[in-house]
């Protein structure tokens, strides 16, 4: 199973962006599922998580108020929208998932490649 990520892009601090996360077995339902990130020269750091039907969600203190997790299972898809971007948001956000637990954060089985935010000021 591959989780594949897109929405990435370059952008000036203060505007927004989604990126997009499904798994390629199209079962992204099945999947607790969330966001890292990793900016060059740092480990990767956790970002959001949300379960299965959408009731637990969680948020790096960094990004609360800021950004919002969420997933239509419908069309097989987990979201984060990002608004007002700055600067310290530049990282590679890889999405995450695991079958087995109830987070991502240390539990993660499942990881996407990867998509370039760039957040110039």
């Amino acid at each position: 199973v591959q989780l594949q990520a897109s929405g990435g892009g370059s952008v000036q601090a203060g505007d927004s962006l989604r990126l997009s996360c499904a798994a390629s077995d199209g079962l992204t339902y099945a999947y607790y599922m969330g966001w890292f990130r990793q900016a060059p020269g740092q480990e990767r750091e956790f970002v959001a998580e949300i379960s299965r039907n959408s009731v637990n969600i969680d948020y790096a203190d960094s990004v609360k108020g800021r950004f919002t997790i969420s997933r239509d299972n419908a069309k097989n898809t987990v979201y984060l929208q990002m608004n007002s971007l700055k600067p310290d948001d530049t990282a590679v956000y890889y999405c995450a998932g695991s079958l087995r637990y109830n987070t991502i954060r240390s539990n993660a089985e499942y990881w996407g490649q990867g998509t370039q935010v760039t957040v110039s000021s």
